[in-house]
Order: C-alpha cells, then sequence, then structure tokens
C-alpha cells in the first residue's frame, strides 16, 4: 500500500546517536567506550522511561551519572543538547525527497527542545514533531501511536509507515498496530520485524519514488 503517512524514529534512524553521544561526553572529558558504554546508557534510559514519563534531557543526564559517573550539570548539560547530534549523511536529502510523497513526522523519545535543534540541522520544518514531552510516555508504549494517530488523523493501518533502525522499541509495537513497518539497517541497528528493509533512508527515497 502506498504510504499515506511516515513517520520516524529520530535517534539512531535520522541522528547517529552513538557517536553523537560519545563525542558529547569524551568533549565534556570523559571516556567513552562505544562497544560497551552506549549499550549501558541506553539501556538505564529504558528502564527510567518505564517508570513514568520525565523530560528526556534530565533521563539522558541521569543514565549518564549513574553508568559513567558523569557530574550532574554536565550530564544535563548533554541531555539539553541531544538534538545537535551529527545526521546520518543520508538523513536531510533523503526526508525532503520523501515529504514530497507523503507527510514526514518525527515520533520521538525526546523533547520539543530536541525538535528545534534537529530541523535547524536539516534547515527544514518536518510535517510534525510528535515527542514524548507532548504525548507523555515513551515508545514503546502502543499510546505513542494512538496519539499520533488521532493528531495526524491517520488510521493505524498499512497506508502509515513507521521507519526505525529499532525492532526492539519501534516495529515490534508497530506491527502489532497493523503498521507497515520500515527497517534502517544502521551501525547501532536492533533487527524485528518489517515489512521493508533499506541500508539508508535514501534507499526508501528511491523505493517510495518507484511506487508513484
Amino acid at each position: 500500500m502506498k504510504p499515506r503517512l511516515f513517520t520516524f524514529d529520530i535517534f539512531g534512524t535520522v541522528l547517529d546517536w552513538r557517536l553523537g553521544l560519545a563525542e558529547s561526553v569524551r568533549n565534556h572529558g570523559y571516556s567513552f567506550n562505544e562497544s560497551t558504554d552506549f549499550d549501558s546508557v541506553i539501556d538505564a534510559q529504558a528502564v527510567d522511561e518505564r517508570a513514568g514519563y520525565d523530560s528526556y534531557s534530565k533521563i539522558v543526564a541521569r543514565s549518564l551519572e549513574s553508568v559513567i559517573g558523569l557530574k550532574a550539570e554536565d550530564a544535563l548539560a548533554i541531555g539539553r543538547r541531544a538534538g545537535t547530534w551529527p545526521l546520518f549523511s543520508d538523513s536531510k536529502e533523503a526526508l525532503q525527497r520523501l515529504m514530497t510523497f507523503a507527510p514526514c513526522v518525527a515520533m520521538t523519545n525526546s523533547d520539543f527542545s530536541h525538535g528545534e535543534q534537529v530541523q535547524r540541522q536539516l534547515d527544514f520544518q518536518l510535517s510534525d514533531w510528535i515527542c514524548a514531552e507532548e504525548v507523555k510516555v515513551y515508545k514503546p508504549s502502543p499510546d505513542f501511536w494512538r496519539q499520533v494517530s488521532e493528531k495526524t488523523g491517520i488510521p493505524m493501518d498499512r497506508s502509515w509507515w513507521h521507519v526505525a533502525a529499532y525492532g526492539d522499541y519501534d516495529l515490534k509495537a508497530a506491527r502489532e498496530l497493523g503498521l507497515t513497518c520500515v527497517f534502517i539497517n544502521r551501525a547501532h541497528s536492533v533487527d524485528g520485524p518489517a515489512d521493508l528493509r533499506f541500508e539508508d533512508l535514501q534507499s526508501l527515497a528511491n523505493h517510495v519514488s518507484r511506487l508513484s
């Protein structure tokens, strides 16, 4: 089914989550092992997110304090600037192309301020930035998808394509809700149920262009 809506995971799919976090920690004078520390930090964030809503900036900060041993002020500074982490090289052009076919909406465990930072890097606005700060839940809660459906007016069916590099947080839930699941094989992806698989967002854009 042709897409009526694209929703995108941002951290790890559009932004290089692992590289951005590692560089931020190192720039504050701490060591960071991308092979082990990143997974431990993300696991700590997942536990924190399940405990109830708090800003993603604070969740990032607490994970860096507990896992890496950052000082509170350094950790919060990193959390507040998570949207400045580098885009994957294909993200900007691919998103511009995809927006010519259907609305492109960020569906992200983040804050509004991160949306401003990301879209400043893109040099254009996405169709919408729907984040945890707005819906007050974190993926993979099905309630996140329900609120996005209500806001966009798009039913949860195969015409809604959810795009992510993470099968555990995103695609498993999207599959259970009846969406088209699009897996992007990024450097730190986690495989999961997918109807379509691509190496990057440009490959997705090429595929969609052939459908029109």
